[in-house]
């Protein structure tokens, strides 16, 4: 009787099976590339030398920083914090809150963010000249006992806040988290029901079950779209220019356009600059993803790896 060894067959000299279709496709790519970066080089009105001045203007940078990254991080936070509330009430057995929840997500996924902030810049002046802060229906109480008074507190002039980037980015922000709501709400439907049922039995409340178990897991699911929001927020802050804001990047970049009659190398700047944010924010996003996907699939620990092929081998 023969031995196993025997019984194996010797080393396979196997030879890969050719793909003469990549490299031609590879090649035309190649060429297509090349002609792009010709042309890009060699065409005098893309102006290269105007790039580097426009990037570097200060009301360019103004608009960067106070139009398009501050409304980026204010418009996120709102939408982030706000949706996650939304979907902890679209889960919930409250028939109350689960309704105004789906209306609320039904209303502002409806709207198209342009004509939200429109309506924000132009029709809160024009509705509300002047918003009191005080006692509800102060007016008419106040008129019960003869006196003219509203009982307000304080007062704001709408037209002159209507127009500021805080308007801005709640109308973003609000608009953002009808969208972080179900981004939320399909993170926390992944974490497995047993989860929230051990929780309970160890005696945790709902709210700290959500927090220490059904969150912290849901952050897998919850990240990746979380990060393509951000980065999709970065270019919707163009869209402030319906409030209207001046202090805002593209904006800024189109002024010293027409100013200056530089146009191709206005355009070029504003999109080196959204390349540049957005590309920060990508690696912060693969970042995110691999701290909160530890433990499963491809981004199990080296070591945890390394001790379960031992396990598989004995």
């Amino acid at each position: 009787m023969s031995s196993p060894t025997e019984e194996r067959p010797g080393a396979i000299h196997a030879r890969p099976v050719p793909h003469p279709g990549r490299w031609v496709a590879i090649a035309i790519l190649v060429l297509l590339f090349g002609m792009m970066i010709h042309s890009f080089v060699t065409n005098p009105r893309w102006e290269w030398s105007w790039v580097g001045t426009i990037m570097t203007y200060s009301p360019v940078l103004q608009g960067l920083v106070q139009g398009t990254i501050v409304g980026t991080v204010v418009a996120m936070i709102i939408g982030v914090v706000l949706g996650v509330a939304v979907a902890v009430m679209r889960l919930s057995n409250n028939p109350v809150l689960k309704y105004v929840s789906a209306t609320y997500t039904w209303f502002f996924r409806s709207i198209p963010r342009y004509v939200l902030l429109v309506i924000l810049g132009m029709g809160l002046g024009y509705l509300y000249p002047v918003l009191s802060i005080g006692v509800p229906f102060g007016h008419q109480i106040a008129k019960l006992f003869g006196s003219t008074s509203d009982l307000a507190f304080g007062h704001i002039v709408m037209r002159n806040v209507s127009n500021s980037i805080w308007i801005g980015a709640v109308g973003l922000g609000l608009s953002e988290a009808a969208y972080m709501a179900e981004i939320a709400r399909a993170g926390i439907v992944s974490v497995d029901k047993g989860q929230r049922e051990a929780a309970q039995a160890l005696g945790m409340s709902e709210r700290q079950t959500m927090q220490r178990i059904v969150l912290p897991q849901a952050m897998r699911v919850i990240v990746p779209p979380t990060g393509n929001e951000t980065v999709a927020m970065v270019k919707d802050t163009s869209l402030l220019v319906a409030i209207p804001i001046t202090m805002e990047l593209f904006n800024q970049t189109m002024i010293v356009a027409n100013r200056t009659y530089h146009i191709m190398p206005a355009l070029v700047a504003a999109t080196l600059w959204y390349i540049i944010v957005c590309s920060v924010l990508m690696v912060g996003q693969y970042y995110l993803e691999r701290y909160f996907g530890r433990g499963f699939g491809d981004n199990v620990n080296p070591q945890a790896k390394r001790l379960l092929s031992k396990v598989a081998e004995h």
